[in-house]
């Protein structure tokens, strides 16, 4: 039998144990939380921040600060746990993969773009994201929400979401021409209502100013795509977490022609208008019937210019196909973005190049930690030339003036130059949007507010 005493003795032993476990992790909580608080007011000063699309949304209620979701994110540096709570650090690089979600075990979480009524960048959509105007839809990318993944899902459940009952117009009765609906872009969401559209047995057709692939064909060759699984309706599953960008697009060109869609390229999109229960389209190649209408594009629209002397030449140019293709080159990319990163690394990895990188800004805003790392150790080394707080000025045959910030102070700087690769973003297609007449966040005045159904939060 033991003695009371020895009980007493070793519960006072577990008691102190316990305590000293106590105070060395509020120590420790204590100083992880500086540290994120730290890193907090530095993305603020970066302007990194702030969400640009879809991002984690806490319940600080439900939250219980275990870290699972810090974790499951690809993404570095989105979240940090601050006084047992998780919050958002840097929250522009969240490109929403929702990982974050499916880790946290008490669903604190939710992906979505927040409230959008104040967002003047983001169409207002229902849950099935129809527009402001009946019958027409917006999915994918267009509608603020990025990744592949993504794009599918919505462009799938758009199709699913169609009314059925909806009764052709008598003057639709007798024109054979009138389709059940048509989709405008080519890329994973186009393809995929393609696919729902052609599963439910829906008269539809599909148009593209371009080729099928959207944005994804625009990358540089051989690039990473991440996707993650996905479901295509009549496919079925693809659990490719990652393809490159060859393979993404021979998958579209596959499913494309085996399932026989009604994709036709080439064909652009100018106008819509609704006369009764029928949109009349207007495209580059006539006019087009139907009773809905899902706007699939993507959100860069036309690439952005500079709008300096001697951008109209030849060496100008928007996107790097092929890096290998250029050698013994003297180059400029302007831009601070992840494709301005990963164009200047490529062209820098190519023999005899001289490369130099443009920035406007003090420190870059949204990039992914494996092209920032990648970029200062290139930069570091001598591979390429770094310029922050410059701004192209003059485009010439055989070289270029930058304008540099240094202290306060303007400077001008003519640099040779063979070839200009600008990414300054794209021009969104928001002013078609508007005369298509589709409302944005911050449209509605305080007397005529947005239906409730509209402004979606997930």
């Amino acid at each position: 039998m033991v003695e009371p005493k020895v009980i007493l003795e070793l519960s006072l032993y577990i008691l102190m144990t316990l305590l000293i476990i106590s105070l060395w992790q509020r120590r420790i909580n204590k100083v992880l939380t500086e540290k994120v608080v730290a890193e907090i007011r530095d993305s603020k000063d970066r302007g990194t921040d702030k969400a640009i699309a879809q991002h984690p949304q806490i319940d600080t209620q439900a939250c219980i600060g275990c870290a699972s979701c810090i974790a499951g994110c690809p993404e570095s540096g989105v979240l940090g746990i601050v006084n047992g709570v998780a919050h958002i650090i840097h929250g522009s690089r969240c490109i929403g993969h929702g990982r974050c979600k499916t880790a946290c075990p008490v669903d604190a979480i939710q992906i979505g773009l927040g409230d959008v009524s104040n967002r003047s960048d983001i169409p207002l959509l229902s849950d099935d994201y129809e527009t402001s105007v009946p019958g027409m839809y917006i999915a994918g990318e267009l509608g603020g929400i990025a990744l592949i993944r993504n794009a599918i899902e919505q462009g799938t459940h758009v199709i699913a979401s169609l009314p059925e009952s909806t009764s052709p117009h008598p003057n639709e009765q007798q024109n054979s021409n009138v389709i059940d609906v048509l989709i405008v872009g080519a890329g994973p969401t186009g393809i995929a209502a393609s696919l729902k559209a052609k599963e439910q047995g829906l008269r539809y057709l599909t148009i593209d100013q371009d080729d099928v692939g959207g944005t994804v064909r625009k990358y540089p060759r051989r690039k990473l795509t991440m996707t993650q699984p996905f479901t295509l309706p009549l496919y079925g599953k693809v659990k490719n977490n990652e393809f490159i960008k060859e393979d993404l697009i021979s998958l579209w060109e596959e499913i494309i022609q085996k399932f026989n869609l009604q994709i036709k390229t080439g064909i652009k999109f100018l106008h819509c208008e609704k006369n009764k229960n029928t949109f009349v389209t207007e495209t580059s190649k006539g006019q087009v019937y139907s009773r809905f209408v899902v706007l699939a594009l993507g959100r860069r629209g036309t690439p952005r210019r500079l709008g300096v002397p001697g951008e109209e030449a030849e060496k100008v140019l928007y996107q790097l196909i092929d890096a290998a293709t250029y050698k013994n080159q003297k180059l400029l990319v302007v831009g601070g973005g992840d494709s301005a990163i990963e164009a200047a690394t490529g062209l820098a990895n190519q023999s005899g190049n001289q490369v130099t990188l443009s920035y406007r800004k003090k420190h870059f805003f949204r990039l992914k930690p494996r092209n920032e790392e990648r970029l200062t150790q290139y930069a570091e080394s001598g591979r390429l030339q770094l310029l922050m707080e410059s701004n192209l000025k003059e485009i010439s045959s055989d070289s270029v003036t930058i304008e540099i910030d240094e202290d306060g102070v303007k400077k001008h700087q003519e640099i040779e130059n063979d070839f200009v690769f600008i990414f300054a973003g794209g021009e969104p297609p928001f002013p078609l949007l508007k005369k298509l007449n589709i409302r944005f966040g911050g449209e509605a005045s305080e007397q005529e507010q947005a239906p409730p159904e509209l402004g979606r939060t997930t």
